[in-house]
């Protein structure tokens, strides 16, 4: 893992990135709080009991629910959590440099990767106002969701480019996991898990600390001071 601390970017240091693939809660937007909530009336309302903490991040909600519920509950359980979700979208905002960072990136070459469902996804990004790219995956629209390799394969191949010349930004092992098997580049955004838990090539502490240029085949990343 590359430490910030440690110079330069050296896992990024010259490469020239044909796309970036961005994770959405928790890496572009901070909906963590939303998320708890819902995650914790489900867990009361099926019973689970004090135990039973909330959401894994970066993993989808079936693939969670399908380990905590008996089967013929889970299609239930996914529609009663997808509503109780959908429902609250309170103190959902965008994260200091996301918004910056994902306009200053041309639109082929950026997609957002997220393991929630189409239309949770874009009721965040409202709620958090963030303008979303053409390009979005959710876990509707791939046969396994992270920590597998799928969305990010389906990211890769929407925008025409090798998923080995791509960068996966994201905030959470999971997904960290799913990009390294993708063959992704990875950076690792530090707030819903520590640094210590982000296994990537880069660890930054926001995305206020990332900047791209633009080429004519690809951008590439820089570090900026802290602000």
């Amino acid at each position: 893992m590359t430490q910030l601390e440690a110079s330069p970017v050296e896992a990024l240091q010259g490469q020239i990135f044909q796309a970036v693939l961005f994770d959405m809660d928790g890496t572009l937007v901070d909906s963590t709080q939303a998320v708890n909530r819902s995650w914790l009336r489900w867990g009361a309302e099926v019973g689970l009991g004090p135990s039973f903490t909330g959401a894994e991040h970066g993993v989808p909600a079936r693939q969670m629910i399908a380990t905590l519920v008996a089967a013929e509950l889970v299609e239930e359980s996914v529609a009663r959590l997808t509503e109780l979700e959908l429902s609250d979208t309170d103190g959902v905002t965008i994260l200091a440099g996301a918004a910056e960072l994902m306009a200053s990136i041309p639109e082929a070459r950026r997609a957002i990767v997220t393991s929630c469902g189409r239309k949770l996804c874009l009721v965040r990004l409202d709620a958090a106002n963030f303008s979303a790219p053409l390009t979005v995956v959710t876990i509707d629209d791939t046969s396994r969701g992270k920590p597998f390799p799928e969305p990010f394969l389906e990211a890769a191949a929407r925008l025409g480019v090798d998923p080995a010349r791509c960068v996966v930004v994201e905030d959470a092992p999971a997904g960290l996991e799913a990009a390294r098997a993708a063959g992704c580049t990875t950076i690792g955004v530090v707030g819903t898990h520590l640094a210590a838990d982000l296994v990537a090539d880069l660890v930054v502490p926001g995305l206020d600390r990332l900047r791209v240029s633009v080429q004519e085949d690809g951008v590439v990343f820089h570090l900026v001071d802290a602000l």
